[in-house]
């Protein structure tokens, strides 16, 4: 993006277009414009900080001073490792600074946590053999694209650059009369689905079984499960025809957090010859990292003590992990806990000592959002 600036002073964000790049299609969300404001929120954290007495903190006079504090803390951790949390983190020079202080506290590790969730993603594509990674995905080269519950208009992944994919393919002129077919499959309204030619809903629970009667359909080595709805039921059926009719040219995505419904989906793309075309493995995205297992892991051994440190980075968990009352309990068990957020957040709140971040419009660093870009 491209920020407009008065004296200094960012007030306006704009698209940045980048001919030939994979990631600056030229556009923004509501999120990215609004997220400006923030720089500006009165109630950011100004200066680092430290808990005393009733819960109350008081101000540490210098950056200096802080340094020594929770430095003697991790002197006196005899041994006991030391656990960075963050956010997905996509700096390559932030990764070798985190992998250089880990190395200096045996025992010690990095865990990623992601408040939205691509776990199920990542592990049914390291257990497909692709690694714990997530492609590239190109709506511009389907034909007809299968969502699965997947907002990719909206809210997932990255709907920006989906959205401009999109509209490419649902373009008609004299010259090119076709267009683009979109199926739905959901259980409640999104503005994807929205957007599709054809909507069917399911509940919920449904998920897994509307997934695998498509694989089914398609002539995967499984039984169809059963399927209530007619109409459902009709639905799955000619969406797979249409599927196999555009071999190559078709894209079916899932938005589910489910390991085994992403297996199934990542068996359809398969045999509709997707991978190499409508989905790039050669160009993975890297701002989803987080595995659901390292977190409920974490949470469990912070519970039993064998945790000496918690450095938390750009992470919410005391509000946005399903646990998160579990979560509150162990942060309580551990010896130091150091925050390193803009506000006085819910985890913060917990925290021993609390850092101030600066907003990424007074940053400076790198990042590599998809591999190579």
């Amino acid at each position: 993006m491209i920020a407009k600036v008065r004296d200094g002073r960012p007030i306006k964000l704009e698209a940045n277009k980048i001919e030939g790049s994979a990631y600056a299609v030229g556009g923004t969300s509501a999120r990215v414009q609004a997220s400006v404001l923030d720089l500006y929120d009165m109630y950011r954290n100004r200066f680092p900080t430290r808990k005393v007495a009733n819960g109350k903190f008081e101000e540490v006079p210098t950056y200096e001073q802080l340094d020594k504090m929770v430095g003697d803390a991790l002197a006196g951790l005899n041994g006991s490792p030391v656990v960075l949390l963050t956010s997905t983190i996509v700096s390559p020079s932030s990764k070798q600074i985190i992998s250089e202080f880990i190395s200096k506290y045996p025992g010690s590790k990095h865990v990623q946590y992601d408040a939205v969730s691509y776990s199920g993603m990542l592990q049914a594509n390291e257990a497909t053999g692709f690694g714990k990674k997530i492609p590239s995905y190109r709506f511009d080269n389907a034909k007809v694209i299968v969502s699965l519950g997947a907002d990719f208009l909206g809210t997932w992944l990255s709907p920006v650059e989906f959205a401009n994919q999109y509209a490419r393919g649902r373009k008609m002129d004299e010259r090119n009369p076709a267009m683009s077919k979109h199926y739905q499959f959901e259980s409640f309204l999104s503005m994807t689905g929205g957007n599709a030619d054809e909507r069917f809903t399911h509940r919920p629970s449904e998920t897994g079984a509307v997934a695998l009667a498509l694989y089914a359909e398609l002539g995967g080595s499984v039984s169809s499960p059963a399927i209530s709805d007619d109409k459902l039921k009709k639905g799955i059926a000619r969406v797979a025809a249409d599927l196999k009719a555009n071999s190559g040219n078709a894209l079916v995505v899932s938005g589910s957090n489910d390991i085994n419904v992403q297996v199934i989906v990542n068996a359809i793309n398969n045999i509709i010859g997707a991978f190499g075309k409508t989905i790039d493995w050669s160009t993975p995205v890297n701002y989803r990292q987080g595995i659901d297992k390292d977190m409920y892991d974490l949470v469990d051994q912070m519970n039993n003590g064998q945790v000496g440190a918690l450095l938390v980075y750009d992470a919410n968990p005391a509000y946005s992990f399903p646990d998160a009352e579990k979560f509150k309990s162990a942060i309580s068990k551990v010896k130091l806990t150091v925050s390193f957020s803009e506000k006085m957040d819910e985890t913060t709140q917990l925290c021993t000592y609390s850092v101030p971040t600066h907003h990424f419009l007074e940053s400076w660093g790198d990042a590599e959002p998809k591999t190579g870009c």
